[in-house]
């Protein structure tokens, strides 16, 4: 049986791609069980310092698979809905980067994994919804949340309540996705835009990444705050040293992550 989620990595670039074409990748069980490990591989490994989530075939995600939702009951759901939302909890905790490479539909829990990532590059053919309600049923996954957070609560409910999709170049007007990329060569187009930040110091890249996300739930005062910790914090790494002096010798800087 093939792996529902294939790895390659690129020189630090780790590239997971969800292997269910067939079902337009629906997210069932089992795709959820290995997105989780390759997750964790991904968080313990000293070798990989970017995570690329894409889809095979015409779609990143098309949804969770309705065939394994349609008998759930109560308790079936809500622990459905608890393990989507620990794997992206997850994907927005770490301390490395994350970036969903959006190259088809993204729909449901599709949208919902994009939207857990800290980057959404988006193939001029990817397609973004929220259709549940066409279900009966609401996002479980952190859409209602997420999706509000980054686009605000009107358009969110809006998209929410109508079930309507998008097109990339609207997803990109309302600020869900980062940048849009062709959809010919989509993927080395993207390891292509992501090879800087292998460049920065990666204790960097982690601090701001968990001064946004920790800050986004705090009052202002307390996440400026946070900034000033995490910001004398890295006074204290041999990151901080180098990137300067290689500033001022004016030379490339050679990052440890020390």
């Amino acid at each position: 049986m093939a792996d529902l989620v294939t790895r390659q990595r690129f020189d630090g670039i780790l590239v997971g791609t969800i292997n269910r074409p067939d079902a337009l990748n629906a997210l069932n069980r089992s795709t959820l069980a290995e997105l989780t490990d390759l997750v964790d591989d991904f968080d313990h490994s000293s070798e990989d310092q970017v995570l690329v989530i894409t889809g095979a075939g015409k779609s990143f995600v098309a949804g969770a698979d309705i065939h394994e939702m349609v008998d759930m009951g109560v308790l079936e759901a809500k622990a459905f809905s608890e393990e989507g939302q620990e794997l992206c909890a997850h994907l927005s905790s770490m301390n490395k980067l994350v970036v969903a490479g959006v190259n088809g539909f993204a729909l449901g829990g599709g949208c919902e994994l994009a939207m857990a990532c800290d980057l959404i590059y988006a193939s001029e053919k990817a397609r973004f919804g929220q259709p549940e309600v066409k279900l009966g049923v609401i996002p479980g996954f952190g859409g209602t949340q997420r999706l509000s957070r980054i686009v605000g609560p009107r358009k969110a409910m809006e998209l929410v309540v109508t079930g309507a999709m998008i097109d990339a170049e609207e997803a990109n007007r309302i600020g869900l996705v980062n940048r849009v990329l062709p959809a010919e060569d989509f993927l080395a187009n993207l390891i292509e835009a992501l090879r800087p930040v292998l460049e920065m110091g990666p204790l960097a890249v982690a601090g701001a990444k968990l001064a946004i996300h920790r800050g986004l739930d705090l009052p202002l005062e307390r996440a400026l705050s946070l900034e000033t910790e995490m910001f004398a914090g890295l006074f204290a790494t041999d990151d901080q040293e180098e990137g300067m002096r290689a500033f001022l010798d004016k030379r490339r800087a050679k990052f440890s992550g020390m």
